[in-house]
């Protein structure tokens, strides 16, 4: 009795060409990033632009300069992460899930999550 029923591989690419259809669109995602010079956070800035282009290379990213201790996140206009508010920095995971969302057109949530910002003893 052998059981040569299904070729147990899993899907195949027009299966998930079928998903991803039926998930419907990708929306365009525009993120700026406004942050403080002065405050030496351009190095953080271009480390997450840097992660957000390895998993969305399609993705638009820009930055403008900000006020003192500025590091803030807008997605397609609306602000999803704010350093003054938060007083730290994102969480790279939580900002590729924001986009994610965005690009599937589900609605935003700001991420309150954050990393401090490093500390020199």
């Amino acid at each position: 009795m052998s059981g040569g029923a299904g070729a147990g591989a899993g899907p195949g690419p027009e299966a998930e060409a079928a998903a991803a259809a039926a998930a419907g669109p990708e929306h365009r995602v525009r993120i700026v990033v406004e942050y403080c010079e002065p405050c030496g956070f351009e190095a953080t800035y271009q480390e997450l632009a840097s992660a957000v282009k390895e998993e969305y290379p399609d993705i638009e990213i820009e930055s403008r300069l900000g006020g003192t201790g500025a590091f803030e996140i807008e997605i397609n206009g609306q602000l999803v992460f704010s350093k003054l508010e938060n007083g730290g920095f994102p969480y790279e995971k939580d900002l590729i899930e924001a986009i994610r969302r965005a690009r599937n057109g589900e609605p935003l949530e700001k991420i309150t999550n954050s990393r401090p910002p490093c500390v020199i003893l």
